[in-house]
């Protein structure tokens, strides 16, 4: 299997990660100070375990009942430690995958149009919840817990070099091969990690696309073709999966038999310096409980490995979607002069300008000039792919022209649009019409509706309060699409765009709902794309569009 190289050094993924700690750095902290407290119970542990065998063998003076009291003490603080563990994971830990989560979902949305649509939305939600996830395990988890059994490691030694420095040699020489094991472990595990993330969310943007396309499955009898796809993409993800598991195997067992050799040697030789009477039982009961302090550490970071290299993955993974560009503020602000003539009416004029949606693609549009009037209302009429919605884009700001000039670049606000297809929410239909307009009261939304023929609403036995499901689920799409023009028209504007607003309505409907936008808002400047000559007759302007080859 060819596995490529890692696209982010480890040395950049750390610096990363360190600027995207602060949300995660209070568990992190809260962690290891509850675990360094438990590794001192540890020690105590060992230390009154000695004393107490050693005291009822009779090698050691003392009272038997007051060390063994003390002992449970100790043992019962290890267990307190373990609850405040699971205590900050849930208090904590819900917290700082959430801030995580709403930073990187925000950045998405803050982020501009034409960079995002290059990632799958089932590879986006993979991330977002997925590599978060790893991410935040990391932070609060991962990192902890490795200092934890770094000092834990230490501490134990040094205790056992006091009592016997042979026996903590004899314990660490396979230290060295579990550290080069370790670096050749990493980077190929690294490499086949990203593999398997990248094939999972293949399968998840499958599915989820599977299920958002349903009806087109169904009809086209392609159900089967789909299962077929998901199960070669899952035939894949298998086959990476049993490459990990190999090799995180084969590094295991190695691992594994070198650290057994030592401590059956240390016990040995433990064994032998009890029957010569060189220490005691005590003494070798405690040699015993180091052995593992010592030990268990460096299995643990073997065993916590592939959790490091996943979570490094997923950073990568992360670093991919916070590299996406951010909108243009001054883009969203629009010119100042502008919006200051807004509430007189303002031309917008577009000066040969053209766009590609690629480098050294097609263009959309080449050269295309002309001037929206203020308060005119204007059919955009074309094939598709002549540019229509592009050029409604343009407008937007979502996009940027490659030559030309649009003036002046108003501000978003400035807009209300209505896009292409069913753009419904799951919620109530009056959660919907408060896209257009937070502060909008039950009798403006009623009365938006009326203007955009929606008047059934009323009629519902639920009203406003009647719920969506996803992408308007319960609706008919000409039930949805005039809710949809309500919602727009609901926000205050200057200038509303209509693409294919009313694609999904009979010719006597669209042309109802046109004839009322005109004559409630006729003080605003109107965009309409349509495919239907039968709307030219509301516009003042014409604009034919053309695809260019």
């Amino acid at each position: 299997m060819k596995i490529n190289k890692t696209k982010y050094s480890t040395r950049t993924i750390v610096a990363w990660l360190w600027s995207h700690h602060k949300g995660c750095r209070l568990q992190a902290v809260a962690n290891v100070v509850v675990g360094l407290v438990q590794v001192a119970f540890g020690l105590l542990g060992v230390e009154f375990l000695r004393q107490l065998t050693d005291i009822a063998t009779g090698r050691q003076e003392g009272q038997l009942m007051v060390m063994a009291a003390l002992y449970i003490l100790v043992m019962t603080g290890d267990y307190l430690c373990n609850v405040c563990h699971t205590w900050l994971a849930a208090v904590l830990g819900v917290h700082s995958q959430n801030q995580m989560q709403q930073q990187f979902f925000e950045r998405l949305l803050k982020g501009r149009w034409s960079g995002i649509e290059r990632f799958h939305s089932g590879d986006v939600m993979n991330r977002i919840f997925g590599d978060v996830n790893d991410i935040v395990n990391l932070m609060t988890e991962v990192l902890p817990f490795i200092v934890i059994i770094t000092v834990q490691f230490v501490a134990s030694f040094v205790y056992l070099l006091f009592m016997d420095a042979t026996l903590a040699y004899i314990i660490i020489v396979c230290a060295p091969i579990f550290l080069l094991l370790s670096k050749l472990y990493f980077r190929k595990m690294r490499r086949i990690v990203r593999k398997v993330k990248d094939s999972n969310s293949a399968i998840q943007s499958i599915i989820q696309e599977s299920i958002g396309h349903k009806m087109v499955i169904k009809v086209m009898e392609m159900a089967d073709d789909m299962v077929q796809r998901l199960d070669r993409r899952q035939s894949l993800l298998r086959w990476q999966i049993k490459t990990r598991a190999r090799l995180s195997i084969i590094a295991r067992t190695i691992v594994f038999i070198g650290f057994r050799g030592g401590a059956i040697a240390a016990l040995i030789y433990g064994l032998v310096q009890v029957h010569e009477g060189v220490v005691t039982v005590g003494v070798l009961l405690a040699f015993t409980q180091l052995i593992n302090k010592i030990q268990h550490p460096l299995l643990d970071l073997g065993r916590i490995l592939p959790t490091l290299v996943n979570s490094l993955t997923s950073s990568e993974r992360l670093m991919e979607l916070e590299a996406l560009p951010l909108e243009d503020e001054s883009l969203l602000k629009g010119d100042v002069s502008a919006a200051r003539a807004l509430a007189g009416g303002v031309a917008v004029r577009f000066v040969d300008v053209s766009y590609s949606y690629t480098d050294g693609g097609r263009k959309v549009l080449d050269g295309f000039s002309h001037t929206f009037k203020p308060r005119s209302f204007t059919a955009i009429l074309g094939a598709t792919g002549a540019g229509k919605t592009t050029l409604l884009r343009l407008m937007l700001s979502l996009v940027e022209p490659q030559s030309g000039s649009i003036t002046p670049r108003l501000p978003r606000s400035a807009f209300s649009y209505v896009p292409q297809g069913n753009t419904l929410f799951s919620g109530s239909i009056r959660e919907n019409l408060r896209f257009g307009n937070r502060q909008a009261t039950t009798t403006q939304m009623y009365e938006a509706l009326d203007i955009a023929c929606a008047g059934f609403v009323r009629h519902l036995p639920q009203g406003l309060d009647t719920l969506c499901g996803e992408s308007g689920g319960g609706l008919s799409e000409g039930q949805a699409q005039r809710i949809a023009i309500a919602r727009a028209l609901l926000r205050p504007c200057n200038i509303l765009l209509l693409d294919e607003a009313t694609s999904a309505l009979d010719v006597e409907t669209e042309k109802q709902v046109l004839t009322n936008i005109k004559r409630h808002y006729s003080d605003i400047t109107i965009i309409f794309v349509t495919h239907r000559l039968s709307a030219v007759d509301f516009a003042t302007e014409q604009i034919h569009m053309e695809r260019k080859v």
